[in-house]
């Protein structure tokens, strides 16, 4: 007989044997703090580009696109010996590392005396989105029953989506607020960094008292750091991790795409009508947010779905969905239109639809004592995604079009929703049932 305490609630999300409300309240938070922190850097470096640096406009794709770059090569060297760490000495001490880290990034930032200093700062940058990253998918992977976890993965896509909201719109208004009370430019850039750098700071401390310590599994059940470093990709043999690992490099690549070239769309179409530098983030800011604001409506509505569902026909449906919003943008010539609204609503349909699909099959697939370096693997996809599509889409936003980058996602979107059919049919896996119907067996897990 059993003596194992019955799972606890967070509303509709029924948590993992030995998970507390505690620690669900205190993911919960950190759902809502740590993407708004990791996005906020776009708006800061704009604004930095423009006020600090005075970089023309003409020349401000190429440079995003390749400070995105070289963050993400820097991501791409750590994610697995990351998830090893996260593995072999628990989620938490690498998560506060994580957000420590983007506190001294939003510190330093605005210090900056050239564009090759927003490079050595990246670094630091890079290092605290390998560590925040892969703490709250790993996290987000450990916590939920398995029959709650397109429930709880919907949850924190929505407080991701009100985090980004909440942290870029109010702290984004904050230059303006700054200039508005006679403080120069420089210095409203400065002062609103170090805000959100105490923000990052704060929200470390949070974590580190209610995170659950510890690994998930035994020491005696941790594999050794030499099967660690395979795991992740020698994984891939399932083919629904490696669909996995497909979806993680679209739906980063598209996140980025979004938090990069709609704020610089945004706000070099403001400048371009005679707005200063401060006035134009703010339009540049809303276009992003309203993004946000469309993906947080809609991740209620998919999560239940995903969980009804066998989780590659979620996935394909949501990259029909994605390709959908990033292929509509053709058709919009100006961002600052009104009639933009429904584009942005789309583009944020497509985002939240392809985060929540990707996190619920890989969250499904990876196996509890090798999580950590699963995901790591999973984020390493998603770094590649970023790398590969922010540097070319930098060059299209200058060269070609700014629209060019929304499209060249949307192509991927099409062949990763034919390969989601093609596993379908090949692999589909288990359909998951409501838990009335399977109660849900600890060898699961």
């Amino acid at each position: 007989m059993s003596h194992e305490p019955p799972p606890q609630r967070l509303g509709p999300v029924t948590l993992a044997p030995t998970i507390s409300r505690t620690n669900g309240w205190t993911f919960l938070y950190a759902a809502f703090v740590s993407i708004g922190l990791l996005t906020f850097i776009t708006i800061g470096q704009t604004y930095i580009l423009n006020e600090h640096l005075q970089i023309p406009i003409e020349e401000q794709g190429r440079i995003s696109g390749q400070l995105v770059f070289w963050t993400e090569i820097v991501a791409l060297l750590f994610f697995i010996p990351a998830g090893m760490l996260i593995d072999r000495i628990g989620r938490r001490p690498i998560y506060v590392a994580g957000l420590l880290l983007l506190a001294l990034t939003y510190i330093l930032y605005p210090l900056a005396n050239s564009t090759f200093e927003l490079f050595v700062f990246r670094t630091i940058y890079a290092l605290g989105i390998v560590a925040v990253a892969g703490g709250l998918s790993t996290v987000l992977a450990d916590y939920p029953a398995e029959h709650s976890r397109g429930k709880l993965v919907a949850l924190v896509g929505v407080l991701n989506g009100l985090g980004i909201v909440f942290i870029n719109q109010g702290f984004g208004l904050l230059p303006e607020f700054f200039t508005g009370k006679g403080f120069s430019g420089t210095e409203a850039g400065l002062y609103t960094h170090l805000i959100i750098a105490a923000l990052a700071g704060v929200s470390a401390i949070v974590i580190a008292l209610g995170l659950k310590g510890g690994t998930p599994v035994v020491k005696t059940e941790r594999p050794p750091f030499r099967e660690l470093i395979v795991t992740g990709f020698s994984e891939a043999r399932n083919p629904r991790i490696l669909l996995a690992y497909g979806a993680a490099f679209v739906a980063r690549g598209d996140q980025s795409i979004n938090a990069t070239f709609l704020v610089l769309w945004g706000t070099t179409a403001a400048i371009a009508t005679g707005m200063n530098s401060a006035e134009a983030i703010k339009h540049g800011t809303f276009i992003f947010i309203m993004t946000q604001i469309a993906a947080l409506i809609w991740a209620p509505i998919m999560g239940p779905v995903i969980d009804r569902i066998n989780r590659v026909t979620a996935l394909a449906i949501c990259m029909a969905l994605a390709a959908l919003g990033n292929l509509a943008v053709i058709l919009l010539d100006n961002p600052l239109a009104s009639y933009g609204i429904f584009f942005f609503i789309l583009l944020g349909i497509g985002q939240i639809s392809v985060f929540l699909s990707a996190q619920s099959l890989i969250g499904q697939e990876a196996p509890m004592a090798k999580r950590g370096t699963v995901l790591g693997a999973f984020n390493i996809s998603g770094a590649l995604g970023i790398l590969m599509i922010t540097s070319s889409g930098g060059y299209l936003f200058d060269v070609i079009d700014p629209r060019a980058p929304f499209v060249v996602v949307g192509c991927i979107n099409l062949l990763l929703m034919a390969a989601s059919v093609y596993v379908r049919l090949s692999a589909p896996g288990d359909i998951l049932l409501a838990p009335h119907a399977r109660p849900e067996d600890p060898a699961d897990r």
